[in-house]
């Protein structure tokens, strides 16, 4: 059973919508948590994240002003960290398109630095978040977030007699996430009309809490190297809209640069070294510097089919409109009525 009382934690991006529920969950569960480090650029949010975390209330927190890029700062905030949980991106499909080096300077380069800094800090466990838009990537944020998540799953292999591992979580549309489609629908709903790039388009679907617990879950159970992949429904663009605006007119405008009709998490490639967890499918290292079959024996994993793909339009789990409203109701805004 995982317990965080006593241990010293940093969230890169801590101030974004997982991070701030990651604290919220953590605080929560475990009052007694030693150190818990919010590290983000954004002064503003740190300051707005005060406001309902005020460390006169909650003695463990700290915010501290820094970027990724930034391997000194990181190396300063890290002083006795335990477990680091990297979240920080720019996520942005288009805004990555326009400003590559921007995205590779935060996204790839900025993960280096992570993981220098652990090495240097010896913190113990490393959890970073990746994106359904890394398996087979076809724009600049799903290309710099699959080099991410190789170079945490390849830092494995350099921890020497270091103790630490490290491990991804890879996941769709986290539901009413900063720039999703959801608050954005929600929005746009007072006009009467809603833009949709495709009536065909699927997507993942995730809700905040379900992110967290799997970040916690790879904080307890990874082995190192793993890529974590939940198994969660997806839906249609059409029944998002028909849930937030049924009466609204539909606006096709075309799939935005960068874009997939589809979101893929776990591509055919990636099953001759996929296992099913139950809960979790695991991508494991080609060569894992673990006994695998001591792996398969502990999760009583199973290895997928050769061949398997995990595709949010192929998917055997759905969520419709009437499903999707009580999931906003609940996860995104508690007050939204059609």
């Amino acid at each position: 059973m995982l317990n965080l009382n006593d241990k010293s934690i940093l969230i890169t991006g801590g101030t974004g919508s997982l991070g701030t529920h990651l604290t919220r969950t953590i605080l929560n569960r475990w009052p007694n948590v030693k150190r818990l480090v919010i590290f983000s650029r954004d002064e503003q949010k740190q300051y707005q994240m005060a406001q309902e975390f005020p460390n006169a209330q909650y003695k463990a927190i700290r915010y501290f002003i820094g970027d990724v890029r930034d391997k000194e700062r990181l190396i300063t905030a890290m002083k006795d960290i335990e477990i680091v949980i990297h979240a920080a991106a720019m996520k942005h499909v288009p805004i990555a398109e326009y400003n590559p080096m921007e995205c590779v300077k935060t996204n790839v380069l900025g993960a280096e630095n992570v993981i220098n800094a652990c090495f240097e800090c010896g913190v113990q466990n490393v959890v970073a978040l990746s994106t359904d838009k890394a398996a087979a990537p076809i724009n600049l944020y799903g290309a710099t977030k699959l080099c991410s998540d190789k170079l945490f799953v390849a830092a494995n292999n350099i921890r020497g007699k270091h103790a630490i591992r490290f491990s991804v979580v890879r996941y769709g549309n986290v539901m009413g996430s900063n720039g999703s489609v959801i608050p954005f629908f929600i929005k746009k709903k007072k006009d009467g009309k809603l833009p949709i790039t495709d009536p065909n388009m699927t997507r993942f679907n995730i809700s905040l809490q379900e992110g967290v617990d799997m970040v916690l879950h790879a904080i307890e159970h990874a082995w190192g190297g793993e890529i974590f992949v939940p198994k969660i429904p997806s839906y249609r663009i059409t029944e998002v809209a028909k849930a937030i605006a049924p009466e609204a007119q539909i606006d096709i405008v075309g799939i935005r640069p960068g874009e997939k009709l589809h979101e893929e998490m776990i591509t055919s490639s990636d099953s001759f070294s996929t296992y099913d967890l139950g809960r979790y499918y695991a991508i494991l290292p080609q060569v894992p510097l673990f006994d695998l079959h001591a792996f398969i024996n502990h999760f009583k994993a199973t290895k997928v089919p050769e061949g398997f793909c995990y595709n949010s339009g192929d998917n055997h789990e759905w969520v419709d409109a009437e499903e999707l409203r009580a999931l906003i109701k609940q996860h995104v805004d508690p007050s939204f009525n059609v």
